[in-house]
């Protein structure tokens, strides 16, 4: 490829947005349209939260994107590649861009935290070092720094199931961190977590997402959680999108939309609560 042609594919790529859902539809097989013509662009970093009642369609959409949920149409763009089309080999390949975050953590509990962390990697290693867990220096040096940004530095040789869910949720995040994703998506990770250690995670989500550049999605179902911590939200409800704007703009009104008039706004006051 000659220089110019490089630069041109440089400049082609700077201008696709990082990811790019086109008229994404999901239909289960007892006839449920989970995703109902669906269209999203992200163009740059940002915490982008998926809000919605539950049967809305947001795990659908999350899970679509690399493709855990098989979409029934639609493209899935992720910096111009489209992931529905892949075979499973380019599936694979393209799912190492994609880092998970699950509610359920899905650690290996009986291995060391290091162990998880380090299998953010083994799509890069070949099968026998992936078995022995042996990884070049770079990849323990970068496991280690990625420990100790998310708060869990001297926790490398602590087994999984020794763990809260709010370390858990760490070790997670460094795991999928570790893959050195173009996109990072969380499925509802703050569920199991207390109050206070929900807000620490979507802290340390935001802060990551600045530092590293690197966009993520967040189904989650904490209204104040999402206002509070997202630089954007999408409200989704019967599968499709119905808000989606800046968390300042999330109105009474528009929750009304996102989760429906009985579902959102208080019973009127009859006056019995003041009556003698």
């Amino acid at each position: 490829m000659s220089t110019q042609e490089q630069v041109q594919k440089l400049a082609m790529k700077a201008q696709r947005p990082l990811l790019e859902v086109q008229n994404l539809v999901k239909v289960y097989k007892t006839g449920k349209r989970a995703l109902q013509e669906v269209n999203f662009i992200i163009d740059r970093p940002q915490v982008v939260a998926i809000i919605g009642s539950s049967g809305a369609g947001k795990s659908t959409f999350i899970r679509c994107i690399n493709r855990l949920v098989e979409p029934t149409s639609g493209r899935i763009l992720l910096n111009g590649e489209d992931i529905v089309s892949l075979d499973r080999k380019g599936l694979r390949a393209a799912r190492r861009r994609v880092g998970m975050i699950f509610q359920e953590y899905n650690l290996v509990e009986r291995l060391t935290v290091m162990q998880n962390v380090l299998s953010g990697r083994l799509g890069y290693v070949g099968l026998l070092n992936s078995i022995r867990y042996k990884f070049p220096p770079e990849d323990i040096r970068a496991a280690f720094e990625l420990l100790d940004r998310v708060g869990l530095e001297g926790y490398e040789n602590r087994r999984a199931d020794a763990l809260s869910g709010g370390q858990r949720q760490r070790v997670g995040i460094a795991r999928a961190l570790m893959q050195r994703p173009e996109l990072l998506l969380l499925d509802e990770p703050t569920a199991s977590l207390d109050p206070k250690t929900s807000r620490q995670i979507m802290r340390l989500v935001g802060e990551l997402v600045n530092e590293r550049k690197t966009p993520a999605i967040i189904n989650i179902h904490d209204v104040a959680l999402a206002k509070a911590h997202a630089d954007r939200i999408i409200g989704f409800n019967d599968g499709r999108i119905v808000f989606d704007d800046v968390p300042a703009n999330l109105t009474d009104e528009a929750l009304a939309r996102i989760y429906g008039d009985e579902d959102w706004n208080p019973p009127a006051d009859d006056g019995e609560a003041t009556r003698s």
